[in-house]
């Protein structure tokens, strides 16, 4: 009997496996609402991926761009995880870019255009 490395798994459970992901059932949801693409094209939770296929993670707080060197089914140190996958990602942008600017102490409330515009940065 010989112990085989797996040469696919299922997406939802490598991104899970190499630490992307705090647990199994938010990946598959992020793979559910469409934030997860395999070589590409949008995955579901139970597409396969194998050594050599690019996923791209959206959503957090950056897109996460990674290349699957070897393929995990259950999770890893961190040290392990990080020698399965290359990260590719883009550079997080700098902190001042999600600055939310302040109003000066004692002005009074905001006026209807500046809560507007408050909301606006926020995302609300």
């Amino acid at each position: 009997m010989t112990t085989d490395a797996p040469t696919s798994a299922r997406v939802d459970a490598w991104l899970w496996a190499v630490r992307l992901f705090k647990s199994r059932s938010l990946a598959t949801a992020a793979c559910r609402a469409g934030h997860v693409r395999v070589n590409g094209e949008r995955a579901k939770p139970a597409t396969a991926v194998g050594i050599g296929d690019e996923i791209v993670v959206r959503g957090g707080e950056r897109e996460r761009v990674v290349e699957v060197r070897r393929v995990l089914v259950k999770r890893v140190g961190a040290p392990v995880a990080a020698a399965a996958m290359i990260d590719r990602s883009p550079e997080p942008l700098p902190r001042e870019v999600y600055a939310v600017p302040r109003r000066e102490r004692g002005s009074g409330r905001p006026t209807k255009r500046e809560r507007r515009e408050i909301e606006r940065l926020r995302g609300y």
